[in-house]
């Protein structure tokens, strides 16, 4: 049996920050909200089997990026914004801080799926590797070699931009 409201207090308690994670792995706000509402679908199917001994936002984080994953697997996302949105700031004139930030995101979106979902629960969500590997259904070596990758990668980005030193991390950003 269902019980509703322990489900809809867990998936407004965590709503904000399955929706930053989202975001970091797929680097559009409005799909991570999309992506969030999939994972949480998931969740609410696997709800009842769940035992909640905290283990429930563990087990949504990983719904989570299977969804990011499978949509990026998916051939038919090849959607394009033709223009910007006048609503939205474009991140001209702000300071420096935004800047590096907008930067370092960009240079995050250009990684492959797999590798920026390492860097998102290793250095975003501060998981452990063997946490990281569980969450993504792979082996601790190959969180180790995709994180190592996908850092090299930003690091090449950074030191051919003039960015200071950008941290990685949730109290960072």
């Amino acid at each position: 049996m269902r019980d509703e409201t322990e489900f809809v207090a867990f998936a407004q308690g965590s709503r904000d920050r399955l929706r930053r994670t989202a975001y970091l792995l797929c680097g559009d706000w409005e799909r991570a909200a999309d992506h969030v509402q999939d994972a949480l679908i998931r969740v609410y199917v696997a709800w009842p089997r769940l035992t909640r001994a905290g283990r429930e936002y563990a087990y949504a984080r990983k719904a989570l990026v299977s969804v990011v994953l499978d949509h990026a697997r998916r051939r038919s996302s090849t959607e394009v914004v033709a223009e910007a949105d006048p609503q939205r700031s474009d991140g001209v004139d702000i300071a420096a801080r935004v800047s590096e930030r907008a930067s370092l995101v960009q240079a995050m979106g250009e990684l492959p799926p797999r590798q920026r979902a390492c860097v998102v629960l290793r250095y975003f969500d501060d998981l452990s590797v063997a946490d990281t590997a569980r969450a993504l259904g792979c082996t601790e070596g190959t969180v180790k070699s995709q994180t190592a990758r996908a850092l090299d990668r930003l690091r090449s980005v950074i030191d051919d931009s003039s960015l200071d030193e950008p941290t990685l991390g949730a109290g960072k950003w």
